[in-house]
C-alpha cells in the first residue's frame, strides 16, 4: 500500500494534492503541533495587485501546548465572509466562477469550531472536486504517538504501507535505515509545478488550491503513475 501523510492546510495548493492523488491511504496528520504562520491555517490567492493571504483566525492562547486538532477557530472575527469576498471579487472572471462559487459558498455555511475539522471537512470537498478518490484516515483515529522520523514510521507501520511517499524536505529527516528495516519504501516526489491559464498578467505558481479550480475545467492535472 502506498501511504503519503501531512499536517491538515487551508485550500491547499497543487503540490499537496498530488501527493495525495498518487497514494492508495492518506493520514491527515492532526495530531503534531500546531505551527504558527505555517499553511495549516493560510494561504494565498492570486488577484490583481500580486497574491494575497486568506487567514483563518485561531485562538492562540497555550497554542505551543496543543495539537491541530485542539486549536480553536475565532469565529469573533467575520473571517468567511471575508474570504468569499475577496475570491468573489478576484475570481468573478474566471471560466469556473458561475458554476463553482456557489458550492464554494456552501462550504462555508458550517460553523466549525476547531481548524482540523474545518480543513478535513474541506478536504474531502477538494478531493471530490478534483475526483481524487484516496481513502482517508485521521492520525487522531489510530493512536499513534511520536515525532518526525519516528511518527511517520510508526504510522506506516499501523496502516501496513509497504511505500511512502515524502515531499522533498523528507530527505533531512526521515531515517531511511529504519524505513529499510520495516520493509518500507521511502519514495520522495519533487512537485513540477504546472502552468496554467490564470487571471492577472504572469503565471504565479503555489496559490491555493481554489486558483487552479476556478481557472481551469475538470481536475486536470491529477492521476496516479
Amino acid at each position: 500500500m502506498i501511504v503519503c501523510i501531512h499536517q491538515p492546510a487551508y485550500l491547499p495548493w497543487l503540490g499537496y494534492f498530488d501527493r495525495v492523488a498518487a497514494s492508495d491511504l492518506f493520514i491527515f496528520l492532526d495530531t503534531v503541533q500546531f505551527e504558527r504562520n505555517s499553511f495549516t491555517n493560510r494561504n494565498r490567492i492570486k488577484t490583481a495587485n500580486g497574491p494575497i493571504w486568506l487567514t483563518v483566525p485561531v485562538r492562540l492562547k497555550n497554542h505551543l501546548e496543543k495539537s491541530v486538532i485542539e486549536i480553536e477557530i475565532d469565529n469573533s472575527q467575520s473571517w468567511k465572509k471575508k474570504h468569499l469576498r475577496s475570491i468573489e471579487q478576484n475570481y468573478r472572471k474566471a471560466p469556473g466562477f458561475a458554476g463553482k462559487f456557489e458550492r464554494l459558498r456552501l462550504l462555508y455555511t458550517p460553523d466549525d469550531t476547531r481548524l482540523a475539522e474545518l480543513c478535513y471537512r474541506q478536504l474531502l470537498f477538494w478531493l471530490s472536486e478534483l475526483k481524487i478518490a484516496t481513502r482517508v484516515v485521521r492520525s487522531s483515529e489510530l493512536g499513534v504517538t511520536g515525532s518526525k522520523s519516528d511518527l511517520v514510521l510508526s504510522l506506516c507501520k499501523e496502516v501496513g504501507a509497504n511505500v511512502y511517499i515524502s515531499g522533498p524536505f523528507g530527505r533531512d529527516y526521515l531515517v531511511k535505515r529504519r524505513f529499510g528495516e520495516a520493509k518500507i519504501e521511502i519514495r520522495y516526489r519533487d512537485f513540477v509545478h504546472p502552468v496554467y491559464p490564470q487571471l492577472f498578467g504572469d503565471f504565479v505558481p503555489a496559490m491555493a488550491v481554489v486558483d487552479y479550480w476556478m481557472n481551469c475545467a475538470g481536475p486536470g492535472i491529477f492521476g496516479k503513475e
